[in-house]
Formats: structure tokens, sequence, C-alpha cells
């Protein structure tokens, strides 16, 4: 058991309807995200297994890593992912600029995904990796699904703990669990 207090009182539990510190920390501890940086702020895939970029740079393909389940205990698809992302798009000023040069998204399955280009976007995997406020962080299709200016009110995420909101006290307390499901990169 870890007790401490944070700089701001948690609030708001969506992640892509403010940029506030408190709630991106709440957005790390419950969702993950497709890339990730590393020590040396290269980026590398997170839920990602393994992707391919086209000679052309138009149309990057996606394979999610296996294992992978949200809170509810139903697996992470493509289409989770698609919704997640175009959802961020709409409020992040990169991801902005992604979807401006987006042709469009595209499951193949439930674990492989494409995004087609207009245009190359040379951030393309750093937009995706986007460390902080905003984080392109994954959910469940049919919350992602909500208006970008709509703040969800089921946190339900993908990430190393899971949010307890019954036991939630805003401007008292915050409780997360370990999520037993959660399956780490071996790296």
């Amino acid at each position: 058991v870890l007790k401490f207090i944070p700089q701001a009182d948690l609030r708001i539990l969506d992640p892509i309807t403010t940029t506030a510190y408190i709630t991106r920390n709440h957005g790390y501890m419950v969702y993950d995200t497709l890339f990730a940086t590393d020590a040396k702020f290269q980026v590398q895939p997170q839920m990602v297994d393994k992707y391919e970029t086209s000679p052309d740079k138009l149309t990057y393909t996606f394979t999610l890593r296996d294992g992978l389940k949200f809170h509810d205990g139903q697996p992470v698809r493509s289409a989770d992912c698609i919704a997640s992302i175009e959802r961020w798009a709409k409020r992040d000023a990169l991801g902005q600029k992604l979807a401006e040069a987006t042709e469009g998204w595209k499951a193949v399955n439930d674990k492989t995904f494409t995004l087609k280009l207009k245009k190359p976007f040379a951030l393309t995997l750093e937009a995706l990796a986007k460390p902080s406020s905003n984080v392109p962080f994954i959910m469940p299709e049919r919350i992602a699904k909500t208006d970008a200016s709509t703040n969800i009110t089921d946190p339900i995420g993908s990430g190393p703990f899971r949010f307890v909101k019954e036991e939630w006290v805003p401007g008292n307390k915050v409780v997360y669990v370990k999520n037993t499901d959660y399956v780490p990169r071996k790296e």
C-alpha cells in the first residue's frame, strides 16, 4: 500500500478532455498506449507487438501484443485503438496534425489495423507515443466513441492499475488496485 498526497485533486477522469497533469497521471495508472518512449527518449512499441511502414511512408500496419485485456475482461481490439486515437486526435494539437495527414484507419482483424496517410507525416510514431497531455491512451471502443468534448465517466482501461470508482471521494481519496491481468512487455 502506497499512500501519498498528489499535487492536485483528481476531479476529471477523462485524460482527453483536460490537460491537467493529475488527470494525465490518473490516465497512466488506468490506461496503456500503443507506443511509448524509452529512457533515451526513443519511440518503442508498448501495446503494439510489431509494426511495419510501407516504403512510401504512407501506410502503417500495427499488430497488437497477445493477452491485452481491459479491466472488464474484454480483449483489446483494433476497433478500440482506432476509436481511441480518433477521439484523442480531436483534442490534441499533435493529434490534429496527424489527423490532417490521415486518409483513414482500418481494422484488418481484431489484432491488426492500418493507418493510411494522404502524405508522409514524419511525427507519426512520435504522436502515438506522446508522453504528456494529451496522451493517446487506449480505451474500449464503447467509451472512446464518446464525444471528444464530453467527459467520460467509465474509467475502464487496460493499464497496470484498476481505478476503484466506488471508493473515490473527490477532494479526499482515490484508490487504485493492481491489474492482475496486465501484461507488461518482456523487455
